[in-house]
């Protein structure tokens, strides 16, 4: 029996979210008194795995598989848990796990929980601890099946060293067939991806238009952050689709989210309240924003952003 984790990667480096499910699978295999094996797609270098206790690597290397289909993934996951003996799998619930995850369940004809936010509270019966309900509260599921395959919510569990003397075994299963074809691939153009993101400087139609993103990305630079924007601004096309965040774009769990020019459309709030702290800069005082966040500033953005953006850059300075 085993722990398998899939560690999700981007041109060929590990996302931060593949060492965190690395982590959390380390500490779950010794919960359970087992091993932990850890699956790579066409990643460059495995040995960054080894510091979070990744003791088995298998790597599989395949150049055709060049951008995210779930059911081909989902399949290689199915067969490397088949052939370790897996009893649970851990996939991240990003964008990408929560279309592979459903998948590989229903491969292994295995219960699944989305969302883990910790480890099982029992190994028998296997309960884990679940967001729910856009974060706003938690559930307790259990998870029956033989096989488990659980959802780790980003930034719930964090980065933790568990320095193992690693191996790596090449993986080179048969691909399924699917009829999945990707004409085009829409990615970020900001220096750190919405996924990988510690803190987020996102921006509404506040902004008043693209010509003015200057200082989002201005203040991410700064803060060494992913920028994103609500649904209203991708809509008119000021920025990409991939930027679009909220309930249905993508969901944000940083560290730091700060909201500027954004109003706080209950769509969007549920797609970023697992954010651990939310700062609001909006000219309008009743903006529903503010009735979430943990900081606010009333203020006009053009005006606040690039004073915020400047004493940030001198602290830094002196630091």
């Amino acid at each position: 029996m085993s722990v398998l984790v899939y560690a999700e990667s981007s041109e060929g480096k590990f996302k931060k979210v593949a060492l965190e499910v690395t982590s959390y699978g380390k500490k779950l295999a010794e919960q359970l008194g087992t091993n932990l094996v850890v699956l790579t797609l066409n990643a460059l270098d495995s040995t960054e795995l080894y510091t979070y206790g990744a003791e088995k690597v298998l790597a599989m290397k395949n150049k055709s598989i060049k951008s995210l289909n779930p059911k081909i993934i989902a399949n290689i996951i199915q067969k490397a848990t088949v052939k370790e003996n897996s009893s649970v799998v851990v996939i991240d619930s990003s964008a990408d796990g929560l279309s592979i995850a459903p998948i590989v369940a229903a491969d292994l004809n295995a219960g699944y929980a989305s969302n883990v936010v910790d480890l099982p509270i029992s190994n028998s019966p296997f309960v884990v601890k679940r967001n729910a309900f856009s974060n706003k509260a938690f559930n307790f599921t259990e998870i029956k099946t033989e096989i488990k395959v659980v959802g780790l919510a980003k930034n719930s569990f964090g980065l933790k060293e568990s320095k193992v003397e690693g191996n790596v075994e090449e993986f080179s299963p048969s691909l399924v067939q699917s009829g999945v074809i990707s004409n085009s691939i829409d990615k970020t153009t900001g220096k750190v991806t919405i996924a990988d993101a510690d803190i987020v400087v996102s921006g509404g139609r506040g902004l008043k238009g693209p010509e003015n993103w200057g200082i989002i990305e201005d203040l991410a630079d700064v803060l060494g952050a992913a920028t994103a924007c609500s649904k209203p601004v991708s809509d008119m096309e000021w920025r990409p689709h991939s930027e679009h965040v909220g309930q249905t774009g993508k969901p944000v769990s940083s560290n730091l989210y700060v909201a500027i020019g954004i109003s706080g459309a209950i769509q969007h709030l549920a797609g970023v309240n697992a954010s651990k702290v939310k700062v609001v800069i909006n000219i309008d005082a009743e903006a529903p924003f503010f009735k979430a966040a943990d900081y606010g500033i009333v203020g006009d953005a053009f005006e606040v952003v690039p004073v915020l953006t400047e004493k940030l850059k001198e602290f830094k300075s002196n630091q």
